[in-house]
């Protein structure tokens, strides 16, 4: 309990200058010290006196500073976030939703990016996240090999990776590639399709290597041939040139694309070879873009749930902080598969 005398509050003019913790202490009639126990929630204040500072607080429009919220806690309430240096759909969107969810949880994301996948270059960014004082970082992994980096060191605070794997692991969040690609893999085999080729994501890449394994297994499970699979870069433009590659006496009835974004440029090669989507070669992709609705003709493709992932990893790097010895494993998040127009049945 505060020994603070429950003293009326003066009327006060805004100041020029933004107000800080002290300003609101003296309209509040109480220590600074006060004030921060109530921006950190602390049990220990009176409610009159809690009322009187957020009274304060909304009349100075205050809005606290890391610094003033760890005056008591000592605690920074800041997370930090090491995202790919790519503007590609399903890290940005990973990277949004995660932010949004630590914001609902009062807690702040400092976000650096890495480009270079290896253990020295990674090094940087970690470092730069743990002078600011974060108590965990996520982790949005794009290439295993910086996924590994990571591990290999020794880094002080939670790590909490939003990986895919072929199995779950502690302090991992992730979608379900691998039966997100058998799904869509099946809706083609369910279609006719017999010759399904894939367009998969980079070799280093997790959803890639899942989404592949998906694929071969459905085949599999299909008796069905899987042929090797062509790598591209996720960008359109790599599933452009897959698709000019493809050998007219050997064309698939179906193209298995690892995200949305090659299957769109696959569907672009196809049209300037004068072939039909679907008629004459079915494409699907995944990732369930916002365009994929207005590809012509539209994509069908697997949707992800970003938000639900975003929501899990916050709740990770909760447990992570709180309890620093649980060794919980979260289940992947499922996918749904959209059926739209650039899939039907094999012509004869």
């Amino acid at each position: 309990m505060t020994n603070d005398p429950e003293v009326p509050m003066s009327p006060s003019k805004k100041p020029a200058r933004p107000a800080n913790i002290f300003d609101v202490a003296r309209l509040a009639g109480v220590s600074h010290q006060t004030v921060s126990r109530v921006i950190n929630d602390s049990p220990n204040v009176r409610p009159a006196t809690r009322q009187r500072v957020e009274q304060a607080i909304t009349q100075l429009r205050y809005t606290p500073s890391p610094a003033a919220r760890a005056l008591v806690t000592r605690r920074t309430r800041m997370i930090g976030l090491i995202a790919p240096g790519t503007a590609d759909f399903g890290p940005t969107s990973i990277a949004l939703h995660f932010s949004n969810a630590a914001r609902d949880a009062r807690y702040g994301v400092l976000t650096v990016t890495s480009v270079d996948a290896g253990a020295t270059s990674i090094r940087p960014s970690i470092e730069s996240l743990l002078s600011q004082r974060v108590e965990a970082i996520v982790l949005i992994v794009a290439d295993i090999n910086v996924l590994n980096a990571v591990r290999s060191q020794d880094v002080g605070v939670p790590v909490i990776a939003v990986a895919a794997g072929a199995r779950p692991r502690p302090m991992t969040i992730s979608i379900d590639q691998y039966r997100g690609a058998r799904t869509a893999v099946r809706h083609l085999i369910e279609l006719g399709h017999r010759q399904i080729a894939h367009l998969a994501g980079p070799p280093s890449a997790p959803d890639a290597i899942e989404r592949c394994r998906g694929w071969r297994d459905e085949l599999a499970a299909a008796s069905l041939v899987a042929q090797e699979p062509v790598y591209g870069d996720w960008s359109a433009a790599s599933g452009y040139q897959f698709g000019q590659s493809l050998r007219s006496d050997a064309m698939p009835s179906a193209i298995f694309a690892g995200n949305d974004q090659m299957a769109l440029g696959i569907i672009a090669a196809l049209k300037a070879r004068r072939l039909k989507v679907p008629q004459d070669v079915s494409v699907i992709g995944f990732d369930d873009i916002p365009e994929a609705a207005f590809f012509e003709p539209p994509l069908t493709t697997v949707n992800q749930d970003f938000a639900t992932l975003g929501e899990l990893t916050m709740q990770q790097v909760l447990i992570a902080i709180e309890e620093p010895t649980s060794t919980t494993e979260a289940t992947p998040i499922p996918t749904r598969l959209v059926v739209r127009r650039s899939t039907a049945s094999p012509r004869s």
